[in-house]
């Protein structure tokens, strides 16, 4: 015995199906610029961050509480130095650059991880960007921050940090 398969074909007016879908691109237009304004309002707060006024405990536990960043650091540098990795999914920005790693230690304080070599003296907190170094400088002149940039990998990876 042969089985016949019968196709089954949903037949919708082609303004139904027009209507629809640009019912749900407005929708989604509305949701951008929300999504945007907020992403952009806590970038600027972090940018302010790197006025280095702040300190590692506050710059990283406010990433953690937002679930910005992992609570656990990904690596521990010989040094402390303790390097938290983005949450999966999440589209961090320091000075309009994204966010690669987020940076950290301060002695006697149980949010870091001590390495096995010998610590750093000063707390220290900051991001390591991917961007060429002379933009990034640049963008942080421009927002008169007084942090420290340097080049991480010539041409694609920058930190900027307070303190160390």
């Amino acid at each position: 015995m042969t089985k016949h398969h019968t196709p089954v074909i949903f037949a919708f007016p082609a303004t139904t199906l027009r209507n629809a879908l640009s019912g749900l691109a407005a929708f989604a237009a509305l949701l951008v610029p929300v999504a945007a304004h907020a992403q952009s309002a806590q970038s600027a707060a972090r940018d302010q961050q790197f006025d280095c006024k702040s300190d590692p405990h506050t710059f990283i536990s406010s990433l953690i509480d937002e679930k910005s960043i992992e609570p656990e650091p990904s690596r521990v540098e010989a040094n402390s130095v303790n390097a938290f990795s983005p949450v999966r999914g999440t589209r961090l920005s320091a000075f309009g650059f994204p966010i690669y790693v987020v940076l950290g230690y301060d002695r006697d304080d149980t949010l870091f991880k001590r390495g096995a070599g010998k610590e750093i003296t000063s707390p220290l907190y900051g991001v390591v960007v991917s961007a060429p170094a002379e933009k990034v400088r640049s963008r942080v002149r421009d927002a008169n921050s007084d942090a420290t940039v340097q080049s991480v990998v010539p041409l694609l990876l920058t930190a900027i940090v307070c303190g160390g």
